[in-house]
C-alpha cells in the first residue's frame, strides 16, 4: 500500500479541492492511503493572507472527503518536512496550481534521506469560482450588506 501526501491551505473550500485530492489518491494506486496536511493559520498569515475559516475547522471539513484517509495540521515552526519524515509518504502530490518548484523540492528530499517521489497533479477545475480568493472577491464585490444582520 502506497501512502500519498497532498497539502493546501484549503480555506473555502471548492470542486477544485475535490479534484485535486481525488487525482492525488489516484497516484498511489487503487490501494493508496491519502494523508493531506492542512497548513496552519500562522503559515497562512506569514505567506499570504488571513484566512476565513480556522485551521481546525478547516481538517475536519477535508477529513470528511471521501478520498481523504487522514487529515493533519501542518508544523508551526516553518519546517515543513518535519511532517514529511512523520508521515513518509512514497508519493508528494503537488497541485496544478501550487508554486512549489518540483526538482527544488524533490532535491530536498532526497537530501535528507526520505524516499518519497514529487508528482504533479495535472488536471485542473477550471471554471468562474475554482479558487478560495476567486470566491471571496466575489463576496467582496457583492452588495451583500442589507443581507449581512441575518448571516448569524
Amino acid at each position: 500500500m502506497k501512502k500519498v501526501m497532498a497539502s493546501g491551505t484549503f480555506d473555502i473550500l471548492h470542486p477544485g479541492h475535490g479534484i485535486y485530492l481525488e487525482e492525488a489518491k489516484k497516484l498511489g494506486g487503487d490501494d493508496a492511503e491519502l494523508y493531506v496536511v492542512i497548513a496552519r493559520d500562522s503559515t497562512v498569515k506569514k505567506n499570504k493572507r488571513t484566512p476565513i475559516v480556522g485551521e481546525e475547522q478547516r481538517r475536519d471539513l477535508i477529513q470528511m472527503l471521501k478520498p481523504v484517509d487522514e487529515a493533519l495540521l501542518g508544523n508551526e515552526d516553518g519546517d515543513i518536512f518535519k511532517i514529511v519524515e512523520e508521515i513518509d509518504p512514497d508519493i508528494i502530490a503537488i497541485g496544478p496550481d501550487q508554486c512549489h518548484d518540483e526538482e527544488k523540492l524533490q532535491n530536498e528530499i532526497d537530501k535528507r534521506g526520505l524516499k518519497a517521489k514529487v508528482e504533479r497533479v495535472n488536471v485542473y477545475h477550471d471554471t468562474q469560482f475554482d479558487s478560495s480568493c476567486k470566491i471571496i472577491k466575489k463576496i467582496k464585490n457583492t452588495n451583500f450588506k442589507d443581507k449581512l444582520d441575518d448571516c448569524d
